[in-house]
């Protein structure tokens, strides 16, 4: 009897021995890879919508020889649209943005007597920025979503400027000159982005501004500016 246990026994050792070598190694089971977004691109056209504000100062003279006034303050808001194309290389961002505002940024003040002045009165002196264009280029350095920038270019202004009260004397000039500034761009998603800017324009003189009252004479106004806004861009790409 125990020699008949013993051979069952020692057949069933072999037949599991030789059914566990047969089978193949358990490969333990792998984890999920995590996925990773790819880094944000800038490049592409986009346009977008801006808006903020501004202030400086102006002077009006007469060709240099006479104060109107002394040095006043201007201020006020413009809002207006953008449209742009970034090209990015690695972390760098290389970019040309134009723009068109409608502003009000304006100021006045009560100038120095002026004998030519209609009755000797003291003329009021005012001068507004009306509208702003600009065309600048961008450079930037992109950190994923977040890219700060620095800008400079052309700037156009339309500034109407007032000697006397009623607008008697007065007239509109546009002027060309350069722009500089710097700003922050964030991407919301793949295609929207907002910003923040700075931009510093000095207009310089303005000479004889156009006058309406027959015998008066003209004069220059010179303007000086600080803008800042915030936009928001959507991109095509």
């Amino acid at each position: 009897m125990k020699t008949i246990v013993s051979a069952v026994f020692a057949t069933l050792v072999a037949v599991t021995t030789a059914h566990s070598a047969d089978m193949p190694a358990r490969i333990p089971a792998k984890a999920p890879m995590a996925v990773v977004a790819a880094p944000y691109n800038w490049t592409g056209f986009y346009v977008g919508v801006a808006g903020g504000g501004g202030w400086g100062t102006s002077h009006h003279s007469t060709a240099g020889v006479t104060d109107f006034s002394d040095n006043f303050k201007v201020s006020g808001g413009l809002i207006g649209g953008t449209v742009g194309y970034n090209w990015q290389s690695g972390a760098l961002v290389f970019g040309v943005e134009g723009d068109a505002s409608y502003a009000t940024i304006k100021g006045s003040t009560t100038g120095v007597v002026a004998p030519f002045c209609p009755d000797g009165i003291n003329p009021n002196c005012t001068t507004k920025l009306r509208g702003l264009e600009t065309l600048r280029v961008r450079f930037g350095y992109a950190a994923d979503r977040f890219m700060p920038y620095v800008t400079g270019g052309l700037a156009v202004g339309q500034i109407y400027a007032a000697s006397d009260p009623g607008d008697v004397n007065s007239g509109s000039k546009s002027k060309a000159t350069w722009t500089i500034g710097g700003g922050v761009e964030a991407a919301i998603n793949r295609n929207w982005s907002a910003k923040a800017e700075y931009l510093y324009a000095d207009f310089g003189t303005l000479s004889g501004i156009f006058i309406r009252q027959p015998g008066a004479f003209p004069f220059d106004v010179s303007l000086k500016t600080h803008i800042v806004r915030v936009g928001l861009n959507y991109r095509f790409n």
